[in-house]
Parts: structure tokens; sequence; C-alpha cells
């Protein structure tokens, strides 16, 4: 059963889901422990979490969270600040010159809205974050949105439809304020 936003998927009751959960709930584990500043560190988890090597520029402070970790790719002079929540089974793309605020949540997956399937199921879709970027505190990108070049999404915003490039966007849910 495929949803309006993205494709759906069994939940994780399926033994591939649950593993790849439990190994990025151990890498997480090693990756929070680090001391504030350990970017070198928390680099090479990323890259053991993603499949990747992280660019040295990506600069990431603990505590992050994601659900799996394969699905998450960062481009080049990143920086992500504390608190930060990439839920990337349904991929999230990070371009390079991106600034993540504190307690920022990236969401590419969701549940069905049908009850009957609500459990049992995930829905998914990309997150799309490119170059240039500023997303604020609270902030909230959810599944199947992009983000275009150099835009601004506002503190606290909660974003359910593509930002266009050079934009700023406010309030729940976002809505353009005006060209950057």
């Amino acid at each position: 059963m495929a949803s309006a936003r993205g494709r759906a998927a069994p939940r994780d009751g399926t033994p591939d889901v649950r593993a790849e959960i439990e190994r990025a709930w151990e890498i997480l584990g090693r990756l929070n422990a680090l001391v504030p500043g350990d970017f070198d560190g928390v680099r090479a988890l990323l890259g053991e979490l993603t499949g990747q090597e992280l660019d040295p520029s990506v600069r990431v402070l603990p505590p992050f969270h994601t659900d799996g970790g394969r699905n998450l790719r960062f481009g080049c002079n990143v920086f992500v600040n504390h608190g930060c929540t990439a839920m990337d089974f349904g991929g999230i793309e990070i371009g390079d010159d991106v600034m993540i605020g504190p307690n920022v949540h990236l969401v590419s997956s969701g549940h069905p809205l049908d009850p009957a399937t609500r459990r049992s199921q995930i829905t998914t879709a990309p997150i799309r974050i490119g170059s240039g970027v500023w997303i604020a505190a609270g902030a909230m990108v959810l599944q199947g949105v992009t983000v275009g070049d150099d835009a601004v999404v506002a503190a606290g915003a909660v974003v359910t439809k593509d930002v266009p490039p050079r934009t700023l966007v406010a309030g729940v849910p976002a809505q353009v304020i005006r060209s950057l």
C-alpha cells in the first residue's frame, strides 16, 4: 500500500528493520557518550552509522538520534547543533554549507492514516535539504519535503511542503514569509 507522500513498508517488526534499528542504537550509544568537541570521533561514528566517510568539515554536536542511519547523507561544511533527530528510513540528504539548529527534527517516515494498517506499516518519503540552508532551533521538516538552496526555516516551524530556494518560511504549518 502506498501513501500520498511515499511508500508504505512493514514497521520495525520485520527482522531487517529491527536489526538496522538495533545497529543504529549501538552506534548512537557510543556517539552520544563522546565529550563535546570530539568532532573526529563523532564523524568516525557517523561514518560507521551511514556507511560513508564524512568530509572533515562536518560538525555534529551530540546528542544525535536516528532510526537507521544508512539513508542519511551529509554534504561538506555542515553544522548540526545539539539534539538533532534525523529519522532517515525515507532518506535524508543534507547539502553543503547547511546549518541545523538545536533540537531540529528531520522526519522522513510516518504511519498510514488508516487505523487498520497504522500499527503495522510505515510510510516513507525522502527529505532533501539544499545547499546554504539554515534550519533554526526546534524546527521540524516532514517526509517528502525539499528545502531549496539558501532557504531559512524559522525556529519552531513545521515544514509540510517544499520550500522554494532563497525564501524564509515560518509557522505551523510553515508558510513563505518573504524572499531572501
